[in-house]
């Protein structure tokens, strides 16, 4: 329908925006200046406590400085009244004693058409009522008793009894001349196939009126008395009234009570937010026997900022909180998101309040974890992550997920919630002070063996080796650090890094948490972790700022070859090294050519990794199997020979 010209000026020319919004706010007495129309109060579109919310009544505008809602008269009776353009109209015109222009004949029809069922669901809600108070429902209200609902709660939600006839509500409305059409167009009543008169939709049941949020009854959901019914619950059929969908159950209570500040609760069925209102929680609405609907998330997120999804505490209720992340992530907007409650195995809302009392829900509200986390453990919980395949599948899904947020600022803080649970989850782990663990097979950790009088003298008694890991860590994590943006392509890599030096290892954490966020974040994170010294200390060290990477920063390629080529040597010499813890484990009986052979090869192979372009030739041998040897090397696997032969003698 079309408005004349002028009409809808000259409808904002007479109404006040400021007792328009008045009826839903408490002016801030100390900001606002009612002369001036300079209004200010705490935003009924989000929870806050502070005014940020302001209305210039004579410009006839409202912005809010939280959340940026804006807007008029007529689009602050639609958003509070979950109304469409037509009727917040029809509101505002009879608040200003303006008669609606005439409508098209159609449409007229169509708006008397919902009045006259509305008129009907409510003789219907009478009727229902009626019969919870007769002999026949007796069981009903022994039930309701056994849920906690004495006569007073009953009335207080309106709830009643469907005998188990055919045509108890049918033969009541039509005493009462209302066509049949009418019956059946509110989803009351049902065709008969057969020819006959036409049944009644609910029939044994305890009834529960559905109101909009205007407050009119739009539908009903019924409880089946008997336990071998096919459906527990039954909904009635969409009408012109109800579109489930878009409905939620005590929706205008629930949104006055989270406007008063209660968090806003999303159970499962109508008992559960019955249950929850009557024990203090009255923001509590349900869905109309489906998933939340994106219609719902909307409405829900109108009526606060961070819904709370309470749902009950088994697998269907999990499912569900999993398909309600996969229907918000896109939906996501700066402030509006969702937390989860998950009630214990096996408990609902209502069995947890019969059990434990509120302070136990209250505790359950106050510990909700957010999506992010959520999202987290459903790909996570019950899975192994022991390979690099099983990672890069976890990152894979994580980020899918994530790609499906719009809002770019969301999406960036979800990316790095999420580095940090992989951070936590997939962090090297160290022993106590520092000192690397030396396990030996089914003996648990015993302390290093003492070094016999042929091997102290060695390179690798002399400590070497740790040495070289450590020069070696200090250009993987110089490298990174000028050169962060490819950090994150060698997390893996990183992850398996010992960094036995205290410092090392808070760089390489560091790394891995803040390296994504650029060289400037990274630095200053290092900064405020050890001081500038510890980063002046490694970079100015002659075996790193040699390095080319080192000395042109921000070189990706270069940075790339170098940390690859050093983490390459690094497992090849961990290789080396279990191949000597197993070989010491082997000399508690008697040595064989086996344990000899093993282990040069494994010398040879570390060799190899180990080679560089520019070392000197005359430094190194050639190994039987082509490899190339340092001589330091050789010598430590000569002085290793010695100790197994020095073991076969003593065997």
């Amino acid at each position: 329908m079309s408005l004349p010209p002028g009409f809808l000026d000259e409808l904002r020319t007479r109404l006040s925006l400021g007792q328009v919004v008045g009826r839903k706010v408490m002016w801030d007495a100390r900001k606002s200046n009612q002369g001036k129309g300079d209004l200010w109060a705490p935003c009924p579109f989000h929870h806050e406590k502070t005014a940020s919310f302001h209305v210039d009544d004579r410009k006839g505008y409202y912005y809010c400085f939280g959340c940026h809602a804006k807007g008029d008269a007529i689009s602050f009776v639609r958003e509070t009244e979950n109304v469409g353009f037509m009727e917040a109209v029809e509101i505002l015109a009879g608040e200003a004693g303006m008669p609606m222009p005439e409508r098209d004949p159609r449409a007229q029809e169509k708006a008397d058409k919902r009045t006259q069922l509305a008129d009907v669901m409510e003789m219907a809600v009478q009727h229902f009522r009626l019969q919870l108070k007769t002999g026949v429902a007796g069981p009903a209200r022994d039930y309701l008793e056994r849920r906690g609902l004495d006569p007073a709660a009953q009335d207080r939600w309106e709830i009643g009894f469907a005998p188990d006839a055919w045509q108890g509500l049918w033969d009541t409305l039509k005493g009462k001349e209302v066509e049949d059409d009418l019956i059946l167009d509110a989803g009351l009543a049902k065709p008969s196939q057969k020819g006959g008169k036409p049944y009644d939709t609910f029939r044994g049941r305890i009834m529960f009126p559905i109101r909009d949020a205007r407050g009119r009854c739009i539908a009903f959901g019924g409880r089946a008395m008997d336990p071998n019914d096919n459906a527990k619950y039954l909904n009635s059929p969409e009408t012109e009234l109800f579109d489930k969908g878009r409905s939620l159950y005590n929706h205008g209570p629930a949104r006055t009570a989270a406007g008063k500040g209660q968090p806003l609760i999303v159970a499962e069925g109508y008992m559960d937010v019955i249950a929850l209102a009557e024990h203090g929680f009255g923001a509590s609405v349900a869905p109309l026997g489906t998933a939340v609907t994106e219609n719902q998330l909307a409405m829900l997120w109108r009526i606060a900022d961070e819904p709370i999804i309470a749902l009950d505490g088994d697998k269907a209720g999990l499912r569900a909180a999993m398909r309600l992340i996969d229907l918000a992530l896109p939906m996501l907007e700066a402030g509006k998101s969702l937390r989860f409650a998950l009630m214990p195995e096996g408990q609902d809302p209502d069995d947890l309040l019969k059990a434990q009392g509120a302070g136990a829900l209250q505790k359950l509200l106050d510990g909700a974890i957010p999506m992010v986390q959520l999202l987290w453990q459903r790909e996570t919980e019950g899975k192994t992550f022991d390979s690099p395949e099983r990672k890069a599948a976890l990152d894979k899904v994580l980020r899918d997920k994530i790609k499906l947020i719009q809002d770019p600022s969301i999406r960036q803080h979800y990316g790095q919630a999420v580095k940090d649970m992989r951070w936590q989850l997939f962090r090297p782990q160290r022993s106590g002070g520092g000192q690397k663990r030396n396990w030996q097979k089914g003996r648990g950790w015993q302390a290093p063996p003492v070094p016999m009088p042929s091997t102290k003298t060695s390179a690798l008694a002399a400590g070497d080796a740790q040495v070289t890991d450590h020069l070696r860590e200090s250009v993987i994590l110089a490298a990174l650090i000028c050169t962060p943006e490819v950090a994150e392509e060698f997390e893996t890599g990183l992850e398996s890094l010992a960094c036995d030096d205290r410092d090392h290892a808070v760089l390489r954490d560091l790394i891995l948490r803040h390296g994504h966020a650029g060289s400037d974040v990274l630095q200053e994170k290092i900064f405020s972790a050890l001081g500038p010294e510890a980063l002046d200390n490694l970079l100015s060290s002659r075996h790193v700022a040699i390095v080319p990477c080192i000395r042109t920063p921000g070189d990706a390629d270069m940075a790339r070859m170098t940390v690859a080529e050093e983490l390459a040597k690094l497992s090849a010499v961990k290789g080396l090294n279990a191949e000597i813890a197993d070989a010491v484990q082997d000399l508690e009986g008697v040595a064989d050519e086996g344990v000899t052979w093993r282990l040069s090869q494994a010398a040879q192979a570390a060799a190899q990794a180990s080679r560089s372009g520019k070392e000197d030739d005359s430094e190194y041998e050639t190994g039987d199997n082509g490899a190339r040897i340092s001589r330091s090397e050789r010598d430590a696997f000569a002085a290793l020979m010695d100790q197994i032969s020095f073991s076969k003698r003593g065997n």
